[in-house]
């Protein structure tokens, strides 16, 4: 049998056992069963370390062996499925992720859901401290084990949206708790902290988020050093903290449904504890919030059943930014009729109507740029028609020139070019070869030498051939030419490499 999952289950029993040099978590079961996670039965070393008999610890977790606890997160091998980050289980309505689990209200949150029937991931930053949690709470009874069964804890500090993603899973509910001892019992969770968690919700697919913010932790401590230390931090600071309106602003710009607690916590062992709560809307209830009086802060306890609540009945909390506090005249009330009456949050219709009116600028300037286009491609057209226009009267004129000159001198232009076709139509290829031919062969042939008597003719058979005397040339007439021949160098041109060059050879006489 094999077992996926981004977190590990915290089970245990009071006779559990733990060793701080080694973190080794040992679970022993009363009965033993076919389901075994450790070492196999026959291997008893590690029965040899703690003195047990390995027959009687079938439930074996030993987490110093492993490198890195975030291995026990799988990756995601379908992105294409509606969550984006963790494992690939459909969404459980009933599962709820608590963000600082281990903080002064988370653990109680936790506490209080695990008690009110919903599965809890319990997201802490030290899964060694989790484990003593889940270890005191089985010894001391704090949980029975059908709750522990149905709590799990894994890994999720506050460093980035994608890590929380992945360890909130199949929950479909996810809370937070802004405060000075809520990431741990010591360490606070600022507003910036909160912002990523929503971020994470959004990402994982989270339907409902909550968000509790304790306005105690922004009163005076009349504290003047605390002062100056404040003041320096904030001035080099890379980035100032979010206010609690720009915490819910960037909420509402969420997709994720949301309900926002404002209210100053205290000890669950302080008077108000006897006191009913009171939920008015945002800004209507001066006492919540207040840290120069303790008549109207809300013990840890009774914000976690009022969370609860919430998560039992979404719709009537959905989208609402609520004020709680304590009032010890006020009467009790169900949470149906607290929330009923407090209106929905109008930020996130703000913003959709911001964004619809942008997106409705953003059209409008689209659209007029394309007119302003369409306008000057018409009017570039116009100005082609008329340059079109002005050439075809340019070319009507020319025509007209023509034919007024053709018939000042008695031809029409149609005249002109029939005769052209006439002229054609009497020459052909054959009739003009046989011309050339026969001038050709006229010029070749001998003129015949006519003698005009008979007497002539006899006179000239009769006389004596005569032989042909040639007389040297002068000296004077010998060098004339001489110089012209050394005037004028012999040249003889050849074309080589295929006609590709021309040869030119060029002869000198020596003489």
């Amino acid at each position: 049998m094999t077992s996926s999952s981004t977190s590990f289950l915290l089970t245990t029993t009071p006779g559990a056992k733990f060793n701080r040099r080694k973190p080794v978590l040992t679970v022993l079961a009363a009965k033993q069963t076919g389901f075994q996670l450790g070492k196999p039965k026959g291997d008893d070393s590690e029965g040899k370390q703690t003195g047990k008999s390995p027959d009687s610890n079938p439930f074996r977790f030993d987490f110093g062996k492993l490198p890195d606890m975030k291995s026990l997160m799988p990756v995601v091998t379908n992105p294409s499925t509606g969550l984006a980050f963790g494992n690939n289980r459909r969404k459980d309505p009933g599962t709820v992720f608590v963000a600082g689990a281990t903080g002064q209200a988370g653990i109680r949150i936790a506490q209080t859901l695990l008690q009110r029937g919903f599965s809890v991931r319990a997201g802490v930053p030290d899964l060694g401290a989790a484990q003593d949690l889940a270890r005191v709470a089985a010894t001391y009874k704090i949980l029975s084990k059908d709750e522990i069964k149905r709590l799990n804890a894994v890994e999720s500090p506050f460093q980035d949206a994608q890590s929380i993603a992945k360890a909130i899973g199949n929950a479909t509910k996810v809370v937070v708790t802004v405060g000075a001892t809520e990431n741990g019992p010591d360490t606070p969770v600022s507003t910036s902290d909160a912002l990523v968690v929503v971020q994470a919700a959004e990402l994982a697919g989270v339907s409902h988020m909550t968000i509790v913010y304790d306005g105690s932790i922004s009163g005076s401590t009349y504290n003047v050093l605390d002062g100056i230390t404040s003041f320096f931090s904030n001035l080099f600071a890379q980035s100032q903290p979010l206010t609690i309106s720009e915490l819910i602003e960037k909420v509402a710009q969420t997709d994720v449904a949301y309900t926002l607690i404002k209210t100053s916590l205290t000890e669950d062992f302080s008077p108000e504890k006897s006191y009913n709560v009171v939920v008015s809307a945002e800004g209507s209830n001066s006492g919540s919030g207040s840290s120069s009086s303790e008549a109207y802060k809300v013990p840890k306890l009774k914000i976690a059943s009022l969370v609860a609540d919430i998560f039992a009945n979404t719709a009537v909390a959905e989208n609402k930014v609520v004020e709680v506090s304590t009032d010890p005249s006020a009467p009790s009330r169900p949470f149906d009729e607290l929330f009923s009456v407090i209106p929905e949050d109008g930020r996130r219709k703000v913003y959709a109507d911001a964004m619809a009116r942008a997106g409705a600028e953003e059209e409008a300037k689209v659209a007029a740029e394309r007119a302003r286009e369409a306008a000057e491609a018409a009017k570039e057209l116009e100005m082609q028609m008329l340059k079109l226009s002005e050439k075809e009267a340019e070319a009507a004129t020319l025509a007209d020139d023509a034919q007024q000159k053709a018939e000042a001198v008695g031809i029409s232009v149609d005249g002109l070019f029939n005769r052209a076709k006439d002229i054609g139509s009497g020459l052909s290829w054959n009739t003009l070869g046989s011309q050339i031919a026969t001038a050709v062969q006229n010029a070749s042939e001998t003129p015949k030498v006519q003698v005009a008597t008979v007497r002539g003719q006899a006179k000239a058979r009769n006389l004596p051939p005569k032989k042909a005397v040639v007389k040297p040339a002068t000296a004077a007439f010998a060098s004339k030419q001489k110089e012209e021949r050394l005037k004028k160098p012999e040249t003889e041109v050849r074309k080589v490499f295929g006609g590709l060059f021309k040869q030119e050879t060029i002869y000198v006489d020596d003489d």
